[in-house]
């Protein structure tokens, strides 16, 4: 008697064990990733360029991953100027920013078309020169002095909010975005917080925010 329960439960939990690897196999089966890919450039900021110190150029590559998910690869170059409380400096370089953001909200009729948010890792390898920098001097005088250009980096974290929306039937889209940063590392020159960081902003502190108005198009 025990040894039919014995080779009862043995061929029980072969079943089971069977029925659970076939269902893996039928899941991992189900999932296949198709090329997809939607390229954009921000053409707002690069109008605004002509018109202000400002100069920023970005773009960015992104494709469905699976389900709601889509990865997203930012890159730019920006050049900028600061001359605020006797602080006088510019800066340039590209960035690279890397992440990914999930659709909350999408048209049933096109999973492109809709709202968004997701995050971001973001880094800058830059050159920057400092004309004047105001300090102290003897007796409550203040004075600056200036620093020679030398090559920084810096890195920040940011998230993403925004939408999408197809432009009539074509493969264009348009995506316009928020993006909330925070610096969470930066190198220093003689222990001078940087003034401007490409692809983080013009910001004396280690918060920030960004715009994006991109135009996009869908392979």
């Amino acid at each position: 008697m025990k040894t039919k329960q014995i080779f009862t439960f043995f061929f029980s939990v072969m079943t089971i064990l069977s029925y659970a690897q076939n269902t893996k196999k039928t899941e991992k089966e189900k999932w296949k990733y198709e090329p997809n890919f939607m390229v954009g450039g921000d053409v707002l900021n690069t109008g605004v360029a002509f018109f202000s110190d400002r100069k920023l150029y970005q773009g960015f590559i992104s494709s469905k991953i699976k389900g709601n998910i889509h990865g997203i690869i930012e890159a730019g170059f920006e050049s900028n100027i600061y001359q605020k409380n006797s602080y006088d400096a510019k800066a340039n370089g590209p960035f690279l920013k890397i992440g990914a953001f999930y659709m909350l909200a999408k048209d049933p009729e096109n999973e492109f078309n809709g709202f968004y948010a997701g995050g971001k890792a973001g880094g800058s390898f830059y050159t920057q020169e400092y004309m004047a920098v105001p300090v102290r001097g003897f007796g409550g005088s203040s004075s600056s002095v200036s620093f020679p250009s030398s090559t920084q980096s810096s890195y920040w974290l940011e998230g993403t909010i925004g939408g999408r929306v197809q432009l009539f039937e074509s493969n264009f889209y348009i995506d316009v975005n928020l993006q909330p940063r925070y610096l969470i590392f930066t190198t220093k020159q003689d222990d001078i917080q940087p003034m401007i960081v490409p692809g983080f902003g013009k910001s004396s502190s280690k918060f920030n925010m960004g715009f994006a108005w991109n135009v996009a198009y869908k392979f």
